[in-house]
């Protein structure tokens, strides 16, 4: 093994043990079992907003968004702002209700909202469901650093990742968790910042030809073209509100105010990241225009330092990277699998060892054990996948969520009507279509034109389907609207100040 890739193994090795070394101090300060699910409800607006960042910046973030830039071009500057946008419509719709709700997970909030055990069974699958596809990119990405950055074989990044993870998890729940991604933002900001400038100074200096991006999509292509955009855009903007461990975020702020204040502060934060993944891009375009047979375009990051400096310079930069690619893996799947894990906890794993047992088990206990099954299963399925773009696969996870669990939140917030009826049969539905285009993407079956695109990019026809099939059957059975739906819209919607004053003046 030669000195540059040792030196990689150390710095992969140091992200590992100083997120274990966060999960442990953690542990000192989770005590209880509010601790390990929302760290206590306590966890201030920027802290909360830079833990956010630092689960939500994941494998795609880091490497995907370069490598879809490099691909395809300018035309889709539009991605990142797309990731961002998302905050912007659950700080406007649903950030502030959602904390007021008490819940701890989004099954929490179904059964809370719709009064009904079975929309929590129904509503903790798809939960399930969808952190564990959003959990693959990121094994998948530490693979393909892993393999990129030290010729080890792949699965010893999705090993890797999932040891570390479960440790952290496992040590101090959420409390650990958002103590370690709130510096991981800031650790993944400077790895990715850092080298794009020293990159921009060496191609200035050096006189290097201007870039040769892609040729736009012909006008044979538009159609298509336009089909994917609109139906990215939409999954991006209503799938973040869906996804499990961005919800999840919103249960740890003291009140409503703080949770609406975290969102607009995530906006900036993310804001500030993207700004560098399109500078990757535009490089590689000059350094390697064409992409040699075998290489995917999410390896164009790693590969840029050596191409644009040889030797030590190109050698420290790529260590930098490779601190903040992993810092990515690690933080979206330590989130990803502390809200899997609440949600195992609560809906499989405990009830069943009370029933076994005769009697209520150790909370924190069988949230750990939970822990070890929602890492182990998705672990599996990583190595059994195929390669499959990093952007793809997160994609196909947005347009799933926004499917599935945003139907079910902003009708839930926002709508007196929906009956309990009326959410399961949007959820179905959106489950069926969405998962749908999952599986035939994922298997990588041969579909022609125009339905491979239509499988690959869901959202577009998914998510007016699930909506529409809601509301539809909502209007059709007002019998099973829940009892006391006024009494939980009044709940979410009343300040906790004015909750406050009410109940000592004996209003409510």
């Amino acid at each position: 093994m030669t000195s540059s890739e040792l030196s990689l193994v150390a710095a992969i090795a140091l992200v590992c043990l100083l997120t274990v070394l966060g999960g442990i101090y953690g542990l000192r300060l989770s005590r209880t079992t509010s601790d390990f699910y929302v760290a206590g409800r306590a966890v201030g607006p920027w802290r909360n907003a830079s833990a956010i960042g630092g689960e939500y910046l994941s494998a795609a973030s880091f490497l995907g968004v370069a490598g879809l830039l490099y691909a395809s071009g300018v035309s889709m500057l539009w991605f990142p702002v797309g990731y961002t946008l998302g905050y912007v419509v659950l700080a406007c719709m649903v950030a502030a209700p959602l904390r007021r709700s008490g819940a701890y997970t989004v099954p929490d909030f179904a059964e809370l909202r719709l009064e009904s055990r079975a929309m929590r069974l129904l509503t903790s699958v798809l939960v399930v469901l969808i952190g564990w596809l959003y959990l693959l990119p990121q094994l998948h990405g530490a693979g393909i650093a892993v393999t990129n950055l030290t010729g080890a074989p792949s699965w010893v990044g999705n090993v890797l990742v999932s040891t570390v993870v479960t440790i952290n998890v496992v040590s101090g729940g959420m409390r650990s968790v958002t103590l370690v991604q709130a510096v991981q933002y800031w650790v993944k900001l400077a790895a990715i910042a850092i080298p794009a400038l020293v990159l921009i100074g060496l191609w200035v200096a050096s006189g290097s030809p201007a870039p040769t991006m892609p040729t736009p999509v012909s006008l044979q292509g538009v159609g298509m073209h336009t089909y994917s955009t609109y139906s990215l855009i939409l999954a991006l903007c209503l799938g973040t509100m869906g996804l499990p461990h961005v919800v999840v975020r919103f249960y740890t702020n003291p009140d409503g105010r703080g949770a609406r204040r975290t969102a607009l502060a995530v906006i900036g934060l993310l804001g500030a990241f993207y700004l560098f993944p399109p500078i990757y891009a535009v490089l590689g375009r000059v350094y390697l225009p064409e992409l040699p047979p075998g290489m995917l375009a999410e390896e164009i990051v790693l590969e840029l330092p050596h191409l644009a400096a040889p030797g030590l310079l190109g050698d420290c930069l790529v260590v930098v990277l490779a601190v903040g690619a992993f810092a990515a893996f690690l933080s979206t799947a330590s989130g990803l699998a502390v809200a899997i894990t609440g949600v195992v906890d609560q809906d499989i794993i405990r009830p069943r060892l009370n029933r076994m047992l005769g009697s209520d088990v150790d909370g924190i206990a069988s949230f750990r054990l939970a822990a070890l099954v929602s890492m182990l299963i998705p672990s599996i399925i990583a190595l059994l996948v195929g390669r499959v773009g990093l952007a793809t696969t997160v994609g196909l996870a947005f347009a799933v969520a926004a499917s599935t669990l945003c139907p079910l939140i902003v009708l839930g917030v926002w709508w007196r009507g929906l009956s309990v009826t009326g959410a399961a049969a949007g959820m179905i539905v959106g489950a069926a279509t969405s998962l749908l285009g999952v599986a035939v993407t994922l298997s990588q079956v041969p579909v022609p034109q125009p339905w491979a695109l239509w499988f690959a990019q869901p959202a577009a026809w998914s998510v007016p389907m699930a909506f529409f099939t809601a509301c539809l059957v909502s209007l059709a059975t007002p019998g099973r609207v829940p009892t006391h739906t006024l009494r939980t819209m009044t709940r979410l919607h009343t300040p906790e100040n004015v909750s406050l004053s009410l109940t000592r003046r004996g209003g409510v």
